[in-house]
């Protein structure tokens, strides 16, 4: 028996992970990217992440080009294969996504956006974002807060929020490449404070899935610490 397969279906997936940052936060000597963790450095546990959740997506590393030959020498070191392209950076995120959508030829599938200093990212999150955007348009991971929060008005005074109505927002953020392709040709602005602002300038409603909290944004030395002990 013959099975039919729907090739309308079958969308394209690909991962862009950016790692543009110089690390001043940091204080190290090279940038936060190119630290090494649990054995090896930051942006190829974050590449790992995907290879194990979507091993058939093209991942796309967009870096400083000035960055091109540390990192190449770091893989040869390392002995790091999962395949990659490597996109050079620009002068911001914004700009740095851009350069990544546009080295991509296809308008149809799927894309990721990824910050490469979040090593921890569950592959189920990334399997979802994937799923949920090829439905909705968008999947955004989020979590919830466990903390209080407040609001400080223009006056230097605060005002109590109900910390349900909110959420602190992570990455991988997921979309259409039809659609996210549309929303970053546009002139940036600095509302875009991440992806699904730049999608959200063009009137459209973002989709938000559940992220997972150990998902940091490695940036400071706390967080480097933080991190060696979620490896352990």
């Amino acid at each position: 028996m013959l099975l039919k397969i729907d090739l309308k279906n079958i969308m394209k997936k690909y991962a862009i992970i950016v790692a543009g940052g110089s690390g001043t936060r940091m204080g190290a000597p090279m940038p936060k990217q190119y630290l090494e963790i649990g054995g090896k450095p930051i942006l190829m546990h974050t590449l790992s992440r995907f290879f194990e959740a979507e091993p058939k997506a093209e991942l796309i590393l967009v870096i400083p080009e000035k960055d091109f030959s540390l990192w190449k020498d770091l893989c040869v070191q390392y002995k790091f294969f999962i395949p990659h392209n490597l996109v050079s950076g620009g002068n911001s995120r914004f700009q740095s996504v851009r350069n990544g959508l546009n080295s991509i030829t296809e308008n149809e599938g799927l894309v990721a956006i990824h910050d490469g200093v979040r090593p921890f990212v569950n592959p189920e999150v990334i399997q979802e974002s994937f799923e949920v955007a090829k439905e909705k348009g968008s999947a955004i991971a989020v979590v919830a807060l466990k903390d209080s929060i407040r609001r400080l008005t223009d006056d230097g005074k605060s005002v109590y929020q109900e910390r349900q109505y909110f959420r602190l927002v992570q990455t991988p953020q997921t979309f259409q490449i039809r659609k996210i392709k549309k929303a970053f040709d546009v002139t940036e602005l600095h509302t875009f404070t991440d992806d699904a602002t730049v999608y959200e300038h063009q009137g459209w409603q973002v989709s938000l899935i559940a992220g997972n909290l150990e998902n940091i944004k490695i940036t400071t030395p706390e967080d480097m610490a933080y991190a060696a002990y979620l490896f352990k």
